[in-house]
């Protein structure tokens, strides 16, 4: 007989995902997944700005059949969800080779952390269809050499994320993460893994965690951990429009731009030949209080949408949320932390149970919304709330600079 107070092992929210995360997890560990900085408003808004749009179905002329395909940068896929490149998956042992598989198995792309826990060319081999993201670290040859490995390996775009200040500092208090799982930070961490057996067992039958950063080693050395990338990243000058533009010309394939919130910004992706951007503001992990990516979505996509593809990261968390940035002109949406609480709750499967349900609230808006495509959605399916949209940096042209404090809020959509 099957233990009546079993848990089902699918969950029906990606809410509920993240409940399981929280109780399956350490608490540090689980600390180190909640987005923001400082007062933790820009995480707050990615997810509440979504809330704020509403929908306007109809109540007959239903269409029977709905496509939810489309394609990112040349690629077919069977629902508008990318996953977004995160760092270190260290939730589950088997990371983000788990999540690649979750993504190849239901049709989609993924992204993969140049400070992912596992190598490129094992991510590649569960997902053909791999984009590798690159920061701006180290030298030049560094980012060739990190550059020409990805390629090697099969990766079919690159995406450079540039959205990073540094920013420090959580109101609530930052976990403490180790360097290395060392023996003087297993007894410092014991306490919390005797509260999680479960995760624990999991762990003590594929090894300790390394904390390293593989895709990031040197030819004559051992991967860097985490920390020790980070310093190297914080050390390296961040770059100018002219080293972004050197970076998409040395990748010389498809290029996706990742951190827009400004329409100048936009526009100047452009200018250097970027063949998509993603209007991010890294989960609200950057400067607090930048507004929602939601809100400055549509302004971008009025302005660049005809040019270059548009996708939107930030605040994804229900199949709602895909139907309305693409009714604003996004082509897909990228997800993080929504697949990162599945890979914690149940691994490859919990990844899976996660885009499942995606597909299946953006299926269910498509329907009552009257379309039998989600390439039918439009602004005219929503009522936007007056000054929803924020139009930051529409005084510069591709051109230009935009000078400090030029950020404009358009309060006219809606």
């Amino acid at each position: 007989m099957e233990w009546p107070w079993k848990q089902n092992p699918w969950f029906e929210t990606v809410l509920e995902a993240q409940r399981r995360a929280k109780k399956r997890l350490p608490p540090s560990v689980y600390a180190a997944l909640v987005a923001g900085s400082e007062r933790g408003t820009t995480p707050r808004d990615n997810t509440g700005a979504l809330a704020e749009l509403e929908f306007a179905p109809h109540v007959a002329g239903h269409q029977p059949e709905r496509d939810l395909s489309t394609s990112v940068l040349g690629i077919p896929i069977s629902l508008p969800v990318l996953i977004s490149p995160t760092g270190v998956q260290a939730v589950h042992p088997d990371g983000e080779v788990a999540v690649a598989r979750a993504a190849a198995a239901r049709g989609t792309i993924m992204g993969l952390s140049s400070f992912a826990s596992k190598p490129v060319e094992e991510v590649v081999a569960a997902n053909e269809n791999t984009f590798f993201q690159l920061y701006w670290t180290g030298s030049r040859d560094d980012m060739i050499r990190r550059m020409d490995r990805a390629r090697a390996a099969g990766a079919k775009a690159l995406i450079a994320t540039l959205d990073w200040s540094f920013s420090i500092g959580r109101d609530w208090g930052s976990p403490q993460i180790p360097d290395k799982m060392d023996l003087q930070a297993m007894i410092r961490f014991a306490p919390e893994g005797i509260v999680r057996p479960g995760w624990l067992l999991e762990w003590a039958k594929h090894g300790i965690p390394d904390l390293t950063v593989p895709n990031l080693q040197p030819p004559d050395g051992p991967a860097p951990t985490f920390f020790g990338a980070y310093g190297e990243w914080m050390q390296t000058p961040p770059p100018s429009w002219d080293d972004v533009r050197w970076l998409r010309e040395e990748w010389g394939g498809r290029f996706l731009l990742k951190g827009i919130t400004r329409v100048d910004d936009a526009k100047r992706a452009v200018d250097i030949g970027a063949d998509a951007i993603s209007v991010s503001n890294h989960g609200g992990n950057n400067l607090d209080t930048t507004p929602a990516t939601i809100r400055c979505l549509g302004p971008i996509a009025d302005s660049v949408g005809d040019q270059l593809e548009v996708l939107l990261d930030g605040g994804v968390r229900r199949g709602g949320d895909v139907a309305k940035a693409l009714a604003l002109g996004a082509r897909a949406v990228m997800i993080g932390r929504a697949y990162l609480w599945g890979l914690a709750a149940n691994g490859q499967t919990g990844v899976e149970n996660v885009l499942d349900l995606l597909r299946m609230g953006l299926d269910s808006a498509v329907l009552g919304l009257g379309h039998s495509s989600i390439d039918e959605l439009s602004p005219a399916d929503l009522w936007i709330p007056q000054e929803f949209s924020r139009t930051l940096g529409a005084d510069a042209g591709a051109g230009e600079i935009a000078p400090l404090g030029s950020a404009t809020e358009d309060t006219t959509k809606g």
